[in-house]
């Protein structure tokens, strides 16, 4: 049997072998998102899918309320409105890409091209390292560092009594989840665009150069432009991560569900808010509630989603580099 094993495997066996294994993962995935959207199926039923993810009521004193409905709840008790959490997602997770991949595409361009040899070597391996450092690090430096600071010296005595009869201004909000979650998926776009960098042929910024364009010049014009897709391929990728992202985010950005108004001016960055995924962290106990179950479910559906849709973006968006020979 033994001996059987150790013969090597014809073109044959090894194709059926490992088509077996990748439809197996293809198999995996399906099931967990149908396993998924079933137990999330009364809760979007009950509310409606648009209404469901529409404005509505204090959603904090709904999943409240949920807990108190019994085994056997009726449709009603699934009543929530879950915009707060959804535009707590979307603004902490646009705001922290659009802010990293800048930050990540100057500094990809700094190490590939201008950075001295001795210096590449010790950053290269530095943000590889940061882009592995678990989530709960960062929340933990922020609610330690960052939190006390912007509390007591960004917001001041006058701006917390202008608000405090709706929301408590203590350092936590949105300002810090955003400054958190950018350090977080910036690594990640670094690594990415570095290799995208790494991978244009040297041939092509020489040719911009033979043409009287300078470094600066031939970097921007040539090598960053073949490497769109792959730059856009980084922020999807950093944006699915931004999108599940709950321990972090559930220590710095209020954990209240909460939806800051720009109208408030600059309190708005200091207002608090509760991401999807943070809010599944926050209620997991309250999940013996049918009701609360399945809404949790139903978060856990829209983020399973929608990081499905950013990873298929992200690989479409490396098909134009790929048939232009470039391995990325």
């Amino acid at each position: 049997m033994l001996s059987r094993l150790r013969e090597p495997w014809t073109d044959g066996q090894a194709e059926r072998r490992l088509g077996a294994v990748a439809c197996l993962v293809l198999l995996i995935i399906v099931l967990m998102v149908v396993f998924v959207a079933v137990r999330a199926w009364p809760s979007l039923h009950a509310n409606g899918f648009v209404s469901w993810l529409g404005p509505g009521g204090n959603v904090d004193v709904q999943l409240g309320e949920m807990i108190k409905t019994g085994q056997h709840p009726p449709d009603s008790a699934y009543h929530l409105r879950a915009w707060p959490l959804v535009y707590g997602t979307l603004l902490t997770t646009g705001v922290s890409v659009i802010i990293g991949l800048t930050f990540a595409l100057f500094s990809a361009i700094f190490i590939v091209e201008f950075a001295p040899a001795r210096v590449r070597s010790v950053v290269v391996p530095a943000v590889r390292l940061l882009a592995a450092v678990p989530s709960v690090v960062y929340g933990l430096i922020g609610i330690l560092v960052l939190v006390p600071a912007v509390g007591n010296h960004l917001i001041s005595p006058g701006r917390k009594e202008s608000v405090q009869n709706v929301v408590q201004l203590d350092g936590t909000g949105v300002l810090v989840a955003i400054v958190v979650l950018t350090v977080m998926i910036t690594p990640i776009m670094v690594a990415i665009i570095t290799d995208a960098l790494r991978a244009i042929p040297t041939a092509w910024t020489e040719g911009a150069s033979a043409l009287g364009a300078n470094r600066w010049e031939a970097m921007w014009t040539v090598s960053v432009r073949a490497a769109r897709p792959a730059i856009v391929a980084a922020a999807v990728l950093a944006c699915a991560r931004a999108l599940g992202e709950a321990v972090a985010l559930s220590m710095v950005s209020g954990s209240r569900g909460f939806s800051p108004n720009p109208l408030d001016g600059l309190t708005y960055i200091f207002e608090p808010i509760r991401p999807l995924a943070a809010s599944m962290v926050e209620n997991v106990d309250a999940m013996n509630a049918p009701a609360v179950r399945s809404s949790i479910y139903a978060f856990a559906l829209l983020l399973l989603l929608s990081s499905l849709v950013l990873s298929i973006g992200g690989y479409f968006a490396k098909l134009p580099m790929r048939r232009q020979g470039l391995r990325v």
